[in-house]
């Protein structure tokens, strides 16, 4: 599946990177990739569907727990390897070449 690498994506892959066998609960995920849950909902429902994460409820009783249930989600191992070959090539992509354009501060005097 061709997955968007949107900023919000990157930065949710980027979370899931740090640890690929933590599963994740949204607040969680929301808090550490420094998205909206408008953003971060869709970004995983395209994840999943990807199979480049998965998910799953907690088991627990709300009334007990005093909390409702949390969804947590886990990356798979092809996951991490589609997301890091993903993020690779995107930095690659968007490396900023080794010259100094002469035109920022500190460029040199080439063309004085």
């Amino acid at each position: 599946m061709d997955l968007t690498l949107t900023p919000a994506v990157v930065r949710v892959l980027q979370v899931f990177l740090a640890d690929p066998d933590a599963p994740r609960y949204g607040m969680q995920l929301m808090n550490e990739a420094r998205v909206s849950s408008g953003t971060l909902y869709p970004a995983l429902a395209r994840l999943e569907r990807a199979g480049w994460i998965t998910g799953e409820n907690e088991d627990i009783d709300p009334a007990e727990a005093g909390r409702p249930a949390r969804r947590y989600y886990t990356m798979t191992r092809e996951g991490a390897r589609a997301a890091h070959r993903e993020l690779t090539e995107l930095s690659e992509r968007s490396r900023p070449p080794t010259r100094t354009p002469g035109w920022l501060p500190g460029a040199g005097a080439e063309g004085a």
